[in-house]
């Protein structure tokens, strides 16, 4: 796998599913900054409809919605249907992650640790989910809201030294001594 991080602005994401684990997903996308996402429920709770709001599409997406779309994640669908989403989605070379089906994941979610503009990130190749999901949870404990600031802090510093024309290797050797200084 290839870890990166996309930017929502330049992307159509959905969810497929129509229970609590697609209200999680949306939640995490919306959260990642994806305001547009969409969700394809034929059958939605009550809670996932009232969450989901404009976004919602009240069916599965057909191949006409698939083509739309750059990012897939199916939860809680049928397995036969999952698994006609996913090959039609990867037809339409529309990357799919049908959720615990590794066979159909051309990605994984991974557990991730929000702080500002900080993300912290674990992934087990989509192996051991549980694991990441302990392994996050000790970065929360390790990194609180702080570091939110902390960040903006360096960042700040950063754009201010680039105005100065300080190089990029001496301003990585001052951020390095300023978390030194810090610990």
């Amino acid at each position: 796998m290839i870890p990166l991080t996309l930017d929502p602005r330049f992307v159509k994401l959905a969810v497929a599913g129509n229970g609590p684990l697609a209200l999680r997903r949306l939640r995490a996308l919306r959260q990642g900054g994806a305001a547009e996402v969409l969700l394809f429920a034929d059958a939605p709770s009550a809670e996932l409809a009232a969450e989901a709001g404009a976004s919602l599409r009240p069916a599965l997406p057909d191949e006409s919605a698939l083509q739309a779309l750059h990012g897939l994640w199916i939860v809680e669908v049928e397995p036969a249907r999952a698994a006609e989403l996913a090959t039609l989605a990867r037809r339409l070379r529309v990357l799919v992650n049908v959720e615990d089906v590794p066979e159909y994941c051309d990605f994984h979610s991974v557990a991730e640790v929000r702080r500002g503009d900080l993300l912290l990130t674990v992934s087990t190749n989509g192996m051991a989910p549980g694991l990441a999901g302990t392994i996050r949870r000790t970065l929360e404990t390790s990194f609180g809201p702080e570091w939110g600031e902390r960040v903006s802090e360096v960042a700040a510093l950063r754009q201010s030294w680039r105005a100065e024309g300080v190089s990029m290797p001496e301003a990585a050797r001052r951020i390095d001594a300023l978390v030194a200084e810090r610990c």
